[in-house]
């Protein structure tokens, strides 16, 4: 049986994929092997690639002068393939938000100058600071965000005026829940394994101007934009069956409407839950409400035990990995594309009993 799986990543896959993935699993169309087993020189591979790159071209509209890039190391590897690659002044401006943001900032620090010109830290990142008028660096390569922070349920709604510097933006957490506008970011990237496919991989967006044949001198052959844009994400072997599932899942959202159709199931999904937390009297969302990330929704009851006690229950009654991040505590649901509504309803339904039966 099916559980109703709020995990934070690796994270719930559309079941139609899944079968989809479970019917070719030992021969993909007419080929006598699996996507695991073809070479990823073969044109049946190329075609998987290649049509995946489209779809997900189609989902973000996004424009000609942008490369998309299947690459290994998932976001982590970004956080320092970006400075690597676009740090030419060996200096860029940083927004933290959440634990992500600062892990990136901090991986940077290891390439040049990393100011920090706007950060929510001081209250353990639960709210998005104002973006309106920072103080932008005058030599900053580019300004980095994380525009959905998965461990404190945050997202930046309005981006930051970056007065003509590059934008580079980690969206992980929300990357195809909802429309986005490519052109106003410089790159764009996001680990697939929250709404997307497996673990393992990282989908890159990048504006054709920044794809320099000069970058930090000491950078790897494998860490080089340009090495991965020349060969069109086929330069070492690609994590091949990753991209194939990848591919189902650009198709299940073209086929469901796409992301104008998805943004809408997720904001639905959100709403019951945000507005059972703004009304409980035992449970509440950490996150000021402005600012909350339609993705990801920390909440906690205030007391530790009790927060243990539904983690345990939740577990058994089939709503696992419940658990909030140990930098939060308490609970945290992550409601992906693939997330029915259903399964948050249901969620709602068992707080309501476990409130009614623990509040003192």
């Amino acid at each position: 049986m099916r559980v109703f799986n709020f995990s934070a990543g690796p994270a719930v896959l559309p079941e139609e994929v899944l079968r989809q993935a479970q019917a070719e699993m030992l021969e993909y169309k007419d080929t006598g092997m699996s996507v695991m087993e073809m070479s990823h020189r073969s044109k049946d591979f190329e075609e998987i690639l290649f049509t995946a790159e489209q779809d997900i071209r189609d989902l973000l509209s996004i424009p000609e002068n942008y490369k998309v890039l299947f690459l290994q190391g998932g976001a982590y590897t970004q956080f320092a393939m970006i400075p690597m690659n676009l740090m030419r002044n060996k200096a860029a401006d940083y927004i933290v938000t959440g634990q992500w943001s600062k892990k990136a900032a901090q991986e940077a620090k290891i390439f040049g100058k990393v100011n920090i010109i706007a950060s929510s830290e001081d209250k353990n990142f639960s709210y998005v600071p104002d973006l309106s008028n920072l103080n932008i660096t005058p030599e900053a390569d580019y300004v980095y965000i994380c525009q959905n922070e998965t461990v404190h349920g945050t997202t930046i709604k309005k981006l930051p005026d970056t007065k003509g510097k590059i934008l580079v933006a980690d969206v992980s957490s929300m990357f195809l829940s909802e429309p986005m506008d490519v052109s106003k970011y410089g790159l764009v990237y996001g680990g697939v394994q929250k709404n997307i496919g497996p673990a393992g991989l990282a989908i890159v967006i990048i504006r054709d101007d920044l794809i320099y044949d000069e970058v930090l001198p000491f950078t790897p052959t494998m860490l080089k934009y340009k090495t991965h844009t020349d060969a069109k994400s086929l330069f070492n072997t690609p994590s091949c069956f990753n991209i194939y599932i990848c591919g189902l899942t650009f198709k299940w959202l073209k086929a469901n409407g796409g992301l104008e159709a998805a943004k809408l199931r997720n904001e639905a999904k959100a709403k019951i839950l945000y507005d059972f937390l703004d009304n409980s009297k035992l449970f509440k969302g950490t996150v000021r409400p402005e600012d909350r990330s339609v993705m990801n929704a920390p909440f906690i009851t205030g007391d530790k035990e009790l927060d243990a006690k539904f983690i345990k229950e939740a577990d058994l009654a089939g709503f696992k990995n419940i658990k909030g991040h140990r930098s939060v505590g308490g609970m945290r649901a992550s409601m992906y594309n693939a997330m029915p509504y259903e399964g948050v309803a249901k969620l709602v339904e068992f707080m309501k009993k476990f409130e009614s039966e623990n509040l003192k």
